[in-house]
């Protein structure tokens, strides 16, 4: 069982993701434990304030500490040794590889910020790692949170109804995943590759692995430069830029 604590000013935001597809089917499964605690439940004055006007003046207002600290606290209690992940722009970038590791974790709390953020008292004593999923700003950290959720529930064992289902994904090595179609064999005038079609699974696998790449090369290269390969991806790789070297000689 993994076990999940989101600290969140919109609980209904992940009791309605929850609510469907993956997620949904892992909870009814009991593979995993979802709650939330909301900061405005640990405070103390009619308004349920969470937030104040920024030290040293400027626009927007920072969530406090008492209430957020107090539903961390909550959620520790809950599990102890718990993990406690700050969604924040200024955190590391989250990749496939960042998810992986923090599968390991089975008792996360995730921590979604709102407003200008949380003061960074809460940062330094009560967070223990801060990731972003990307570099932009969203108006809470609600949507990074269900993200970062999502992309580990469905690494969990069992979740998904075929176990090789995650691991064929972009991201989980080196390339990116090569395409996909299903019925009908023709749309629009355009056909399903033939050898999908031909139950030739040696035939099959070769051209999925020669799409990847060529995918790969197509839209992130990076991901090529940066990792480690074997003989015969090496020489798709090498094959195929001199295809892209030519074509683009061509045209120019």
């Amino acid at each position: 069982m993994h076990y999940f604590s989101l600290v969140t000013l919109f609980p209904e935001i992940v009791d309605a993701y929850c609510a469907i597809g993956i997620i949904r089917k892992a909870r009814a499964a009991g593979l995993v434990d979802i709650a939330t605690f909301n900061p405005r439940d640990f405070t103390n004055d009619e308004r349920r304030t969470v937030d104040d006007l920024p030290y040293g003046g400027g626009p927007g207002m920072v969530m406090q500490v008492a209430p957020l600290r107090a539903a961390i606290t909550a959620a520790r209690e809950r599990h102890p040794g718990s993990y406690v992940v700050y969604l924040s722009p200024q955190g590391q970038r989250l990749e496939q590889g960042a998810v992986n590791q923090l599968l390991a974790n089975e008792h996360l709390i995730l921590v979604a910020g709102r407003y200008e953020g949380i003061d960074e008292r809460v940062v330094e004593r009560d967070i223990d790692a801060e990731w972003s999923i990307g570099d932009y700003v969203l108006s809470g950290g609600e949507l990074p949170a269900l993200v970062l959720l999502d992309a580990i529930v469905r690494q969990i064992p069992d979740v998904l109804g075929d176990p090789d289902s995650a691991q064929t994904d972009s991201f989980m090595g080196p390339l990116l995943d090569f395409p996909h179609y299903t019925r009908p064999d023709t749309v629009d005038g355009q056909t399903v590759p033939f050898v999908l079609l031909s139950g030739n699974h040696a035939a099959i696998a070769t051209w999925r692995l020669r799409a990847a790449v060529s995918r790969t090369l197509a839209r992130r290269p990076d991901l090529l430069y940066a990792a480690e390969l074997d003989d015969e991806t090496i020489s798709l790789v090498r094959e195929l830029s001199e295809e892209i070297s030519k074509k683009a000689e061509l045209k120019g």
